[in-house]
């Protein structure tokens, strides 16, 4: 996603030469607060110092603070695309689940979004950008050969996984990177012996800890079972 804004032949412009202010241009403003200092640090004033605005200029692109965070949900999402029409589900479900960890890892700060604010508002008043990946996987699989009801169930579980999977990541930091001895780099020398020895014992594990491969080893898992559990013989393409 571009960030920089530069005034063009195509771009309007105030009395005062500034760019003018346009839906997209606020939100990823507000993304870009997100990313370097966290969802808490957004607010309409910060947003409006950043764009060089009144506060109450903002209220024409965003109505209120939930309406800027679903926004930037829907911005985020914008960017994970789903083939319907794709030949074989499972390889556009994989590289769905690849696609959405890159999302996560470049906005992390987001991840907490992409995971709660779906819990605040009813299905049908959700952004409609942010319910055209569910759409699409909808019609993916449909197409495919399941049941609608199944496909949805595939949806419910596959993100679940995806998810679940991000966050897991996510929280999976190195205390001291440049730390040579595996218990010293997460800390776990903190950690009693005695009480945590599974813990301390796998100090290697927990520091190398392969995202990229893991998200593989769970998609297999993942995408073996939906195809035993729901599919058509239409739809047993899994490679």
């Amino acid at each position: 996603m571009g960030r920089a804004e530069t005034a063009g032949p195509g771009t309007e412009t105030g009395s005062t030469g500034r760019t003018r202010l346009t839906t997209e241009r606020v939100l990823i403003t507000a993304l870009d607060i997100v990313d370097a200092e966290g969802v808490e640090a957004l607010s309409m004033r910060r947003l409006a110092q950043a764009l060089d605005r009144e506060a109450m200029t903002l209220y024409r692109y965003a109505r209120n603070k939930a309406a800027l965070l679903d926004g930037v949900v829907e911005l985020v999402l914008s960017e994970l695309v789903i083939d319907p029409d794709a030949s074989d589900w499972a390889t556009e479900l994989r590289g769905l689940a690849h696609n959405y960890r890159n999302l996560a890892l470049a906005h992390p700060h987001v991840v907490p979004l992409l995971v709660t604010r779906p819990l605040s508002t009813p299905l049908a008043l959700r952004p409609v950008g942010t319910l055209r990946p569910l759409e699409d996987f909808l019609e993916l699989l449909v197409r495919t050969g399941f049941a609608p009801r199944d496909a949805l169930r595939a949806y419910r579980l596959f993100f679940g996984f995806l998810q679940g999977h991000i966050l897991d990541e996510l929280q999976e930091l190195v205390e001291d990177p440049e730390e040579s001895e595996d218990v010293l780099r997460l800390g776990l020398h903190r950690l009693p012996r005695k009480r945590f020895p599974q813990l301390r014992g796998l100090a290697s594990e927990l520091a190398h800890y392969d995202g990229e491969a893991l998200l593989d080893d769970g998609l297999d898992l993942v995408l073996i079972g939906l195809q035993s559990r729901f599919t058509t013989p239409r739809a047993t393409n899994l490679p």
